[in-house]
């Protein structure tokens, strides 16, 4: 159909009157089923559409519509939709929020305060600092002032209400009135989050306290280099004043109750519905850049990567978190497939941001992904030598290098990352787990190796790599019948992983249990092991584990008698 499925079927046939219905339209319902069912936005959303054409009542049919199209950012395409939906008296949240944010977005406040009266509400918080901003939208501050008062006594909103407060008074120029938020926050139940401390450290350098700023930022914040912060810390020291720039309308005051509403989601909300808040936000305002990479992100757990790769581009390069949306663009061409054009993206950043150490740990990582694992020890060489010494993740850095070191058969310099990253992260279970491990399978330090498997699945009881782990150390000290036990827990977590399959098949072997070891055997097959491992489970098959081992030099086991 397209030309944007005849421009939202004809704004959903001019609004027709509801009697006007033919035959749904089977074929386009069923692909939009199954499309909404993969996350495929735009799939979803042009088939729902071609389903209204003929059911242009069904609410069914509205409301994924309308909803597919809020997923994609698309509020021009999603409003016809709401709109009929609120003709027909159909409740719907989703409704309200699109044609609230529409309304905003044309600066019609009153038809915001419509919405608001006719009983459709979205929520408490959002409902009424809706409301709050709306005065602001009108120019009437003092009743916004009294409309986020009044908020701030509704028990569980006062931390939100208080801050968005603050932003209101901050966008009309009462910088004190504002910083005086702030300071009383501790008692008031605010707490400082990245966004909030950023907007309190400009009000501070617009109230000409720079160094207040700088040591907010700092305690907040500690040594974290990402270009926001360096620019800001640049920017204070020199005493010069930092713009306000959080809000700069009443749409820029709307756009961050979205967001805030779509950080708490994050907690126990499903991602796409998370998804429908950040693009609402985003919608308000493009400048909200946390907002966009919120939304990128989500799509990514989504499994939509061009639209995170596409939405990660709005990010322009002028903007501080332009270096941020770039790694996160990376990312999304990586997990599509697009390998290489990730690492062209990291190559770029990394001429334009040669001193940031994140550019080059995640180049290491797109490198290790790809198999080229000299590049990668080379760019988490470069990160570590950026990082600042007190920066919390050097560890990982360290641990992924080793594991380029150790991939390269350098093993001296492979132990030596791993325990400099667990000097900085004592019991960090995946180091533990691979320095642990690598000493069993080079049968040095078993004694040593055992202590750190069993500490990392301690940490992690139900990590089947880690019970794996455990179960095969037993197994290289002889130990088969405890080996056993912690092997078939391994397999019941990771029932489909070919090592730990054979590791199992190898432990049943060593007790006599040959029936099943040649079942376990066969079983790691199935699940495509590398083929060299696959060539040493054929044999296995053929002439046993003891034959194998003595072809390969190693000495044979003491099997016990079983049920060959």
């Amino acid at each position: 159909m397209s030309f944007r499925t005849r421009f939202i079927a004809c704004a959903i046939c001019a609004l027709l009157p509801l009697s006007a219905v033919t035959e749904p339209k089977v074929g386009s319902y069923l692909a939009a089923r199954q499309a909404a069912f993969v996350n495929d936005f735009e799939t979803s959303a042009r088939y729902f559409t071609q389903a209204l054409i003929g059911d242009p009542a069904n609410p069914y049919l509205l409301e994924n519509a309308m909803v597919s199209y809020v997923a994609l950012g698309d509020f021009a395409g999603a409003k016809p939709i709401a709109t009929v939906m609120k003709q027909s008296g159909i409740k719907s949240q989703m409704a309200h929020i699109v044609l609230s944010v529409d309304a905003a977005m044309q600066d019609d406040w009153d038809t915001v305060f419509s919405l608001l009266e006719s009983g459709l509400g979205i929520g408490p918080l959002v409902d009424g600092l809706t409301q709050s901003w709306g005065y602001v939208g009108k120019g009437q501050m003092a009743a916004a002032l009294e409309s986020f008062d009044a908020l701030t006594e509704t028990a569980g909103l006062g931390t939100y209400t208080l801050y968005n407060k603050a932003l209101a008074l901050s966008y009309v120029g009462d910088f004190e009135g504002a910083d005086a938020i702030f300071a009383g926050a501790p008692q008031n139940g605010m707490r400082y989050n990245r966004r909030s401390a950023i907007a309190h450290a400009q009000i501070m350098s617009q109230l000409n306290r720079n160094a207040d700023a700088l040591a907010l930022i700092d305690g907040v914040f500690g040594p974290q280099t990402d270009p926001t912060l360096v620019k800001m810390r640049a920017v204070l020291a020199t005493e010069t004043m930092l713009p306000f720039t959080y809000v700069r309308s009443a749409q820029d005051g709307l756009s961050e109750v979205y967001l805030i509403v779509a950080q708490a989601l994050l907690r126990d909300g499903s991602d796409d519905y998370t998804l429908r808040y950040a693009r609402a936000a985003v919608a308000l305002s493009a400048a909200n850049t946390d907002a966009v990479l919120l939304a990128a992100d989500l799509l990514e757990n989504l499994g939509q990567y061009d639209l995170a790769t596409a939405t990660y581009s709005t990010v322009a390069p002028s903007d501080p978190a332009h270096q941020s949306a770039e790694i996160g663009r990376s990312e999304a061409l990586r997990k599509a497939g697009r390998t290489e054009a990730a690492i062209e993206t990291l190559r770029a950043l990394a001429r334009t941001y040669p001193e940031m150490p994140r550019v080059h740990a995640t180049a290491g990582d797109a490198h290790r992904e790809n198999g080229d694992y000299e590049a990668a020890k080379t760019s988490y060489t470069k990160a570590l030598t950026l990082y600042d010494d007190a920066d919390p993740l050097r560890w990982f850095i360290y641990y992924t290098r080793g594991i380029a070191y150790h991939t390269l058969d350098d093993w001296p310099a492979a132990e030596a990352d791993f325990r400099a990253a667990l000097a900085l992260r004592p019991d960090q279970p995946q180091v533990l787990n691979y320095l642990g491990y690598s000493m069993v399978e080079l049968g040095i330090n078993m004694e040593e190796a055992l202590g750190m498997i069993e500490r990392a699945m301690a940490a992690e009881p139900q990590n089947g790599a880690i019970v794996d782990s455990l179960g095969w150390v037993l197994f290289q000290r002889s130990e088969f019948d405890a080996a056993v036990g912690h092997l078939e827990n391994a397999v019941a977590l990771l029932p489909v992983d070919p090592i730990i399959n054979d590791h199992l098949g190898d432990a049943y072997w060593a007790v006599g249990r040959v029936i099943e070891a040649e079942f376990q055997w066969n079983r790691a097959l199935s699940f495509d092991p590398l083929e060299s491992d696959a060539t040493r489970i054929r044999r296995k098959l053929e002439i046993g584990l003891n034959a194998v081992l003595t072809e390969e030099g190693a000495a044979p086991l003491e099997v016990a008698s079983g049920d060959d």
